[in-house]
C-alpha cells in the first residue's frame, strides 16, 4: 500500500487524509447490500420529526478536498464525501454557497458506484421538499437517494462540483491564494500542477499528491469555522 509522504507543520497535525479513489464498479453483492439497507426502513417510513413535519436534515463523516485549477480562472473543484444520516430521508440537500457559481455537479453512490440523479432548486423549494431548515437566499443540490436512509444507518455519497469564486481564489503577483471559511471537520486544499506552498495559517499536514501536485490537509476539532488562508508560488521552470 501506497503511504503518503511529507512533512507536518505542526507537531499535533491530526490526520492523513483520504486519497481520491474513483468509485468501485456496481456488483452483485453491492446490489444485495443496497436492498437490504432499503429493507430495513419500515414500509411507508418519511423523513419525518415526532409532529409530522420533515426532519431536520443530518449527516455525518464529512470530508471535502479542494482542487485549485489553473491560476487566474478563479476556479476550483470540490469533492464532497458525506454521509445521510436522517433517517427515511429520500432526498439529500448539499448548499451551493452564497457568493459562488456551481458548474459541473455531480453525485456518486459511493456503495455502488452509481451516478445519481440530482437537480438545482432554491432554497424555498428544499424547505418544501424535505430540508426545514435550508437557507433561503442560496440555492442546493437536491440529490435522489438510491435507497431510504435506514434508521441507525446512513446512505454514502460524492458530491463533485466546480466553484468559481474570484474572492476565495485569487492571483496576488506571482502567488495564488485560497482564501476562505471552512466549517466541517475534516478538509484538504490542493495546490495547483507546478506550485509551491510558501504558507498557511492553520496547523496542517503538507503532503505530495501522487501527480507531485502539493496539498495542505487539516482537521478543524472546534464548532468555529476555520477562517483558511493558503499561499502557493509557481516553482522555478
Amino acid at each position: 500500500m501506497e503511504r503518503w509522504r511529507g512533512t507536518a507543520t505542526s507537531a499535533a497535525a491530526p490526520f492523513a487524509p483520504q486519497q481520491y479513489i474513483p468509485a468501485v464498479p456496481l456488483t452483485a453483492y453491492a446490489r444485495i447490500l443496497a436492498l437490504a439497507a432499503a429493507l430495513a426502513v419500515p414500509l411507508g417510513l418519511q423523513a419525518q420529526g415526532a409532529s409530522g413535519t420533515a426532519a431536520i436534515q443530518t449527516e455525518e463523516d464529512e470530508y471535502t478536498r479542494y482542487e485549485m485549477l489553473e491560476p487566474g480562472s478563479a476556479q476550483f473543484r470540490i469533492l464532497y464525501d458525506v454521509t445521510a444520516t436522517t433517517p427515511g430521508a429520500r432526498f439529500y440537500f448539499n448548499t451551493i454557497r452564497r457568493g459562488s457559481e456551481a458548474s459541473d455537479e455531480s453525485v456518486i453512490d459511493l456503495m455502488t458506484g452509481e451516478s445519481l440523479h440530482f437537480e438545482i432548486v432554491t432554497g424555498r423549494q428544499a424547505r418544501s421538499e424535505g430540508h426545514p431548515t435550508a437557507d433561503t437566499a442560496t440555492s442546493y443540490i437536491k440529490v435522489q437517494l438510491p435507497r431510504p436512509v435506514p434508521q441507525g444507518g446512513g446512505v454514502r455519497l460524492r458530491i463533485v462540483k466546480t466553484y468559481r469564486d474570484p474572492r476565495s481564489y485569487r492571483v496576488e503577483g506571482n502567488t495564488v491564494v485560497f482564501d476562505r471559511s471552512l466549517g466541517i471537520r475534516r478538509n484538504a486544499v490542493v495546490l495547483p500542477a507546478g506550485y509551491e506552498l510558501i504558507g498557511c495559517n492553520y496547523p496542517s499536514q503538507v503532503l505530495s499528491e501522487p501527480d507531485g501536485r502539493i496539498a495542505v490537509s487539516f482537521m478543524n476539532p472546534g464548532p468555529m469555522a476555520v477562517p483558511l488562508v493558503v499561499r502557493g508560488r509557481r516553482l522555478p521552470r
